[in-house]
């Protein structure tokens, strides 16, 4: 009796991959071993790029704020410290947000901790 191989799904499992690498160099796109391994390693990388953005972005914002903070004759350090003794809770995205696109309200929440 002959083998049964269902073609049908193992093409449409390889279509679909191959058409994931699309616009890849080389074999990456169209060999399929090849094709599938540089997948599933950018699976990798986007999984661990998540969470390195995140660590990304927080140091930006804190180079925004030590920017900001200098110009008004404090370091980083002593900004936070003493927002935290000021009570006032306000993020570093937020924070940095304003040093750069509102550089007068800034300085408000600088003189107010002052």
């Amino acid at each position: 009796m002959p083998r049964s191989v269902n073609h049908v799904a193992s093409r449409a499992k390889r279509k679909r991959i191959l058409k994931l690498t699309r616009g890849y160099f080389g074999a990456r796109k169209n060999v399929w071993t090849v094709a599938k391994n540089t997948w599933e390693k950018g699976l990798t990388y986007a999984y661990r790029d998540r969470r390195n953005k995140k660590r990304n972005f927080r140091a930006l914002w804190i180079q925004r704020i030590n920017a900001a903070a200098r110009l008004e004759g404090l370091s980083y350090s002593q900004l936070m410290g003493a927002l935290h003794k000021a009570g006032i809770e306000i993020n570093r995205k937020v924070l940095a947000d304003l040093a750069v696109n509102n550089p007068a309200a800034f300085k408000a929440i600088v003189e107010k901790v002052k």
